[in-house]
């Protein structure tokens, strides 16, 4: 039995847990596949390889999954971890789902090999080792070099951007970015810009004077104004209208807003803190978002890794939230239940697993939690997503359509998301297929400009070859 310990406290920040590692890039060369002489340096400490165009070591083999495998530096040697692929991941012929690999050696993904060694240089990069930072759990390699990071530009003022998919926790790193801070007795506003509609973001952000437009019976402070002397999170950054982003660009600049209906200009003494679950860099490449607003957002970037490619830190997770929790009691969770927790792809990250373990410790009979609550939806769109991924000429987007899933276990802006994603990925691939691939054809059919599709085949990793 686990016992549960309700109020549990845990360390803020321990500065002994702040260590330096030095570790070796990787020179990756591959070997066969479609993908044969190309040649990446790896200089992170914890990357993932697949399909996927936006991943450090991005492959075009059509066997490989979209999300293959993960490579990462440990105390012990380079470890190789399968993200539960479709054709599986080998080192020397042997498939393996979690393993160490000797340098130089070979990984075969799909139908490519890669020789993998070591660069002759050397790189340093900060680790926090502790499990708990500021309200935060995690022990995995990808965490710990978060948490380092954390750790390191709390104490500045310098913009952070907070990168992850929806659920993988970017409040979280921004709320220890403010503890950690000397901004800690200040404010914490929190402005989601995909909230708010169009017409009035300017007013939410910048405040408004009493009449300075219809309706606006009483003036507003406004965000900035609001965040002085604290911290302001700017979560969905990438939603912000292009009209509004050099107003932004300007505040951020001068350290003053001017409120809607104003004519001077206040000043105000705020760390911004940003988050996206979109390419910033994508849609500065595409016109969509302004290249100097996004490095002066980006003077440090924190990349969060989805749950699925940490599921060591599941177990932890399990105890922190049911520690946490007023219906747990002393319930356990048994080494068979563990196992499919571990494996299950969490579309929805940390927040669904919190969503099912609130729910299971309320309906699990006994003294176990049961995997019977468990969403099922999750594993039905992973693999959705894989084979429309390795091959999307084979799937039948009339079937696609008709099997959207709703997530209802997931919070409504995140199941939106997660429904708008797989009608883009079926609608355009229906279009692509009866263009046979021409981008320019399909986008003129579609009636938008070549370049916003050139950016939605990018970020849904859809293939630009004609079908089979």
């Amino acid at each position: 039995m686990r016992p549960h310990m309700a109020g549990q406290t845990t360390t803020l920040y321990d500065p002994s847990a702040l260590k330096s590692l030095t570790f070796r890039p990787l020179a990756v060369r591959v070997r066969t596949g479609p993908d044969k002489g190309k040649r990446f340096t790896v200089k992170n400490r914890h990357i993932v390889l697949g399909t996927d165009p936006e991943l450090a070591i991005a492959l075009e083999d059509g066997t490989v999954s979209r999300r293959h495998a993960v490579v990462e530096h440990s105390p012990k040697g380079l470890l190789i971890r399968d993200l539960d692929s479709t054709n599986g991941t080998f080192i020397k012929d042997v498939r393996v789902e979690v393993a160490y690999m000797q340098l130089p050696g070979v990984l075969r993904v799909g139908n490519t090999e890669l020789k993998i060694s070591f660069e002759d240089e050397s790189v340093n990069v900060d680790l926090y080792t502790g499990e708990h930072l500021a309200g935060m759990v995690g022990q995995s390699t990808a965490m710990q070099e978060v948490f380092g990071l954390v750790a390191r530009a709390a104490p500045t003022d310098v913009t952070v951007l907070v990168s992850g998919e929806s659920g993988t926790g970017k409040e979280l790193i921004a709320r220890a970015l403010h503890q950690l801070s000397n901004r800690s007795e200040g404010p914490f506003v929190v402005f989601d810009c995909s909230a708010v509609p169009a017409e009035l973001i300017e007013s939410e952000l910048f405040g408004h004077l009493k009449g300075a437009f219809t309706g606006a019976s009483t003036a507003r402070r406004g965000a900035f104004r609001e965040a002085h002397k604290g911290t302001l999170f700017l979560d969905e950054i990438g939603e912000l209208s292009p009209e509004l982003q050099p107003r932004l660009l300007r505040v951020l600049e001068s350290r003053e807003v001017k409120p809607v209906g104003g004519e001077r200009h206040e000043p105000v003494d705020v760390r911004i803190v940003s988050a996206t679950n979109r390419s910033l860099l994508s849609m500065v490449q595409d016109g969509g978002f302004r290249e100097d607003l996004y490095y002066r957002l980006a003077h440090i970037e924190i990349s969060l890794p989805p749950l699925r490619e940490r599921a060591e830190d599941i177990p932890l997770l399990i105890r922190h939230f049911l520690d946490q929790s007023d219906h747990a009691g002393d319930l356990d969770v048994g080494f068979e239940t563990m196992e499919k927790l571990m494996r299950h792809p969490w579309p929805g990250n940390i927040r669904e697993l919190k969503n099912y373990l609130d729910r299971a410790s309320i309906l699990s009979q006994g003294d176990r939690i049961e995997t019977k609550f468990l969403s099922t939806q999750g594993a039905a769109v992973a693999d959705q997503e894989e084979s429309t991924t390795q091959k999307a000429t084979a799937i039948s987007t009339d079937n696609q359509m008709e099997n959207l899933v709703v997530h209802y276990d997931l919070p409504f802006k995140d199941a939106k998301t997660k429904l708008v994603e797989a009608f883009e990925k079926a609608y355009w691939t229906r279009m692509l297929n009866e263009h046979r691939w021409n981008i320019s054809g399909a986008a003129r059919a579609a009636g938008i400009h070549r370049k916003s599709l050139e950016y939605v085949v990018k970020k849904l990793g859809l293939r630009t070859k004609e079908p089979e």
